[in-house]
Parts: structure tokens; sequence; C-alpha cells
């Protein structure tokens, strides 16, 4: 189809979105919202990205569930909160639009949507709950559960995170922390009967539920199609087309064939980050984080930042991702460890037998100490009173672990701490110390060196039966030493947007029709994480913003 310049289209839309996770899908609701018509072009097979593999919490201060649940927030303590958090590596009006019209974007989704159903999830604190502004009862919310069978011939295509439940089985993120304390509290033990009832149900209902971020990317994909909005799946945007500096549209490659598609008023990029693309890796990030310990959609290989970069555009973030502590799970792929990280008797030491860092503290900054230290691998060492009382990575307590996971040296165990630290290779005499001077904090109920149970979100997955409930003594063999590796959730840097999601140049000026937004972006946390939701969150606000401001330029 020929254009009024004569140039030549196979497919016209106002704006072109690459990507479906949660910030590609809201910004094709979001253009319909503002009387846009959009295409949604995915690069891998399935759909969702590194939203449909996550948790799928939102943080999202002051939105429609909270306000529901009596969590109402004034906006100044939100600032106050993400200024301490944040610091000055953000822009303040980034933040200021983040925080004024996140809950708008929200109510925008109920709005339109009959599929937008979320849970408060009380009690998950903020990362930072100490700060000005932060709150212990937390500001998260996650996705209700959905049946997928509503998406049809689109359920095999749903991504989803890789954890095997048996016969269907499925939890929230929120009930998440039951299963750590399955013999350790009788709330959670009731999980149990929970369990066996949502198998059942499951067979004679014949239901596929989903939760966590599958269960986002399915409500959002459900809502795209009732609008009937167009995604289209192993379609990656390889060029963009440009003339006079201005962003036309993009070749994008369809069934083997590049297509041009006319963006009459501009490309969104939500394309994630670089996480899998061994090459930036090695140019901007510490090593030895690698692209095997990432839990980020494999598809993420930097495409939006290579396109973006031949126009020109300024990054930021570069040298950061949204880290988290990981083990290598020997049937490949990564498990991240965030309430095994809480377990009272354990510690987390490094090569010279050491502890570095509050062993439960936020994912981010627990690596951030490792980097900053050269603690990379690290070995989480525990008893058998904490094998017998806590889940760790799925392998539920009071048995050994898989024989894979001793094979392949991601567990070892001994009799004796002296004999385990002589088969991981770190000094015997140190480690003993270091379990000793635990031991004692333990016993007084406070860590002297690092605060582990300090903080409210410290104890959130801790155990509640425990006068700390981070803190318990390591005092009888067999020993466990589990190495960890330095994973992450996918990276932070990226384009350098303003408050409405265009992509600027490093001198501040805009590329005109041209957005971001998510990992492509450079994270509006900075080198932090507010809390649990801190990268969906602005993914889905930011498209929400660039998607109001391309409506406003077509009205003018």
């Amino acid at each position: 189809m020929p254009s009024t310049d004569g140039t030549t289209w196979d497919h016209e839309v106002d704006v072109l979105i690459g990507g479906s996770g949660a910030g590609g899908m809201v910004g094709a609701i979001a253009a319909h919202t503002f009387g846009l018509t959009s295409l949604v072009v995915e690069k891998a097979a399935g759909i969702g990205g590194s939203t449909a593999m996550s948790g799928g919490g939102i943080w999202i201060p002051n939105n429609p569930t909270l306000r529901k649940a009596g969590q109402t927030d004034d906006p100044e303590d939100v600032r106050r909160y993400l200024r301490a958090v944040v610091g000055d590596r953000v822009a303040a009006d980034r933040i200021d639009a983040y925080v004024d019209r996140g809950p708008e974007m929200l109510e925008m989704l109920h709005r339109v949507s009959r599929h937008m159903e979320f849970s408060w999830c009380p009690g998950y604190s903020d990362y930072h709950p100490e700060l000005p502004g932060g709150r212990a009862a937390g500001r998260t919310i996650e996705p209700r559960p959905i049946d997928v069978r509503k998406l049809g011939d689109e359920e095999r295509k749903l991504l989803a995170l890789d954890v095997p439940m048996p016969l269907g089985l499925w939890f929230t993120g929120y009930e998440a922390r039951n299963l750590m304390m399955i013999r350790r509290e009788w709330k959670a033990r009731r999980m149990l009967v929970l369990a066996a009832w949502r198998v059942v149900s499951n067979f004679f209902r014949r239901r596929h539920m989903k939760a966590l971020g599958a269960a986002l990317v399915a409500r959002l994909r459900l809502t795209m199609r009732d609008l009937d909005l167009p995604l289209w799946t192993k379609a990656p945007i390889t060029e963009l087309i440009t003339q006079d500096g201005r962003v036309l549209g993009a070749v994008v490659e369809s069934d083997g064939k590049p297509l041009r598609i006319r963006a009459r008023i501009g490309v969104l990029l939500a394309t994630g980050g670089f996480e899998h693309d061994p090459a930036l890796r090695k140019q901007h990030l510490p090593e030895p984080g690698r692209p095997d310990h990432s839990a980020g959609a494999p598809s993420n290989t930097g495409d939006g930042h290579r396109l973006a970069e031949r126009l020109g555009a300024a990054f930021d973030l570069m040298d950061d991702a949204w880290w988290m502590p990981s083990i290598a799970l020997p049937r490949g792929g990564v498990f991240p460890l965030v309430s095994e990280r809480c377990i009272p008797g354990m510690v987390i030491v490094n090569s010279a037998g050491e502890r570095f860092v509050n062993e439960a503290c936020p994912y981010v900054n627990f690596v951030h100490a490792q980097f900053e230290g050269g603690h990379v691998p690290v070995y989480e060492i525990f008893d058998a009173k904490a094998r017998s009382r806590y889940q760790f990575a799925g392998v539920l307590p009071g048995k050994d672990f898989p024989g894979s996971f001793h094979r392949s040296g991601l567990v070892t165990k001994a009799d004796t701490l002296r004999a385990l630290a002589e088969k991981i290779g770190v000094p015997p005499d140190a480690l003993e110390a270091t379990v000793a001077r635990f031991n004692g904090f333990a016993v007084k109920g406070r860590d002297e060196d690092f605060g582990r149970g300090d903080s409210p979100y410290d104890n959130y997955y801790g155990d509640h039966s425990l006068p700390n409930p981070n803190l318990d003594t390591i005092d009888g063999g067999p020993y466990y030493a589990i190495r960890i590796e330095a994973g992450d959730l996918g990276t932070k840097g990226g384009v350098l947007t303003d408050a409405q999601g265009r992509v600027l140049r490093p001198d501040g000026s805009v590329i005109p029709g041209l957005y971001a937004t998510g990992n492509a972006s450079a994270a509006v946390m900075g080198n932090e994480y507010a809390g649990a939701g801190a990268t969906i969150g602005p993914a889905m606000v930011f498209s929400y913003l660039a998607m109001e401001h391309a409506a406003e330029g077509a009205a003018g």
C-alpha cells in the first residue's frame, strides 16, 4: 500500500509495538483506549516474555486493589520513599509520572477489561520498609489465578515460570510463603488440604489454572482479544525505518519474509533486556554473571537496544541488572533464591568461609554485595535441622536433595563442618569460626554483624515460631553446602527515556516517533528495587504514558 510520500508499505497501523510482555500488551490496550490502532509483534514463538516467567507482582502504590483493601497512600509518601531508595540516579519527573499516573493506568485496565482481577499481598513488605515512606505491610499486588483454557489455541504459546508442579497444582505468590513453613505453622499445613482440593478440582472441572506472571499475561491477552487487537509471534523487528530523523515504521520478519510496517505515529520498544546476549553482557555487565544464570526470557538478546543504538539513542544503567542469587539446576535453567535465603539456621559464606552480607536482604542488594567484594560463587551452609524444617528450591523438607543435585556439584554433604569445608574448598577453621559466631548471635536473638532479621522484609519468609524469624543455631550434622551463582531476572540498562516514554539522544533531544518501556529502557528504579513488582509496574505505566503521548500527537 503506497503512502502519501510514495513509500510502499505492507501494513499500516498507528503504533507498532515490539514485545508481548506486560509493557507491550498494556501498550496495545492503552493505544486502543486512546483511539489508536496498534500491532504487537513478538520475536519468540511464545507470548509473555519475562513477565510470563516472573512472579507477576506489580508495585504501583495507591492503585485500585490497594485502595479497596484500605491501603491508601499519600503520593508524597511514595515520592519520599522512592527518593530515599533511588536517590538522584533517575530524573525526578520520571518518578513523579510513575507515582502520579500509575494508579490511572490500572484504573484504565479495570475499566476496559472484564479480566482484570488482582489481590493485595498483605505483609509482603516493601524492600526497604525502614526508609522514609516505606511500608512493612507492603504495596505489592498480584494477578488472581486464571484458567488458561480460555486462551484456546494460544494456551500452548503462553510462557510460564519453570517450577514443576504435580497434577496441575498451583499457588499464588502470596501463598508461596506458607509453603516455606509447611512443617512449622498450622496455617501452612492447611495448604496441604488446599493443594489436594485444587488437584481434585482441576481434574473434575478440567481446568488449566495458572498463577503468577503467566496469569497476568493471560489476562492481558484475553483483554486484547476482546478488543480485537492483533499480536504476531515469530515476528522480530529487524530494522527501524526513518526519514529526516523521525521513525516512520519498521521492517518485521514474518514467516521468513521481511514486511515493511508503517507506524503512522510511532514505534514502542517493549523488547526486553539483553540478559541472554553473551556479547552485550561481556561488554557491559560485571562478570562472571552469565546468560545461563539468567531467569529472563531466552529471547531477550538486546534487539531493541541495537535498533535504538543505530538511531543515536542515549543509554543508561547498562552495567546493572535485576540481580537474583540463583542456583544452576542440573536439568538446565536456574532457580531464583528468595525464601531460601531467609532460613533461620543457615549462613552464606564466600571462598574464605566468611559471611559478607545480610543473607536475607533484597536480592539486588545481595548480588551487588557479591560483585563489590568479588564473592562469586558463594555457598549456603545449613544443617540437618534446617533440612528437616524448610523447603529449598522446591525440594520439600525432610528429604535429601535429588541425586542429580549431588552429582552436579550443586549440593555438597558431609557429617561435620570441617569435612564440608574441605569438600567445597574453603578454610575449615574459618567456616567453623563463622558458624560459631553466628550461633552466638542466634542465641542472643540479634545478628550483630549484618542485622539479619532486623527488617520486616527479612522476616516475611522467616520462621515466626522463633524469637527472631531469621536466626537459629547451626549445630547438627549432616551439613549441607549449596553453590549459589550471581543470577538475574533481566537487565536494567537500556535507552534513556523521558516521562512520556520517548527515547532521548545524548544531548537530551527526542528521537521523534520512538518510545520504549520495560527492560528495553533504563529502569526508573535506578540501581535499586522498591518492592516486589517494581519491574513489571513501571513497564506497564510507561507504556500507558507513551500511548497517551502518541494519541496527543495524533490529535495535534
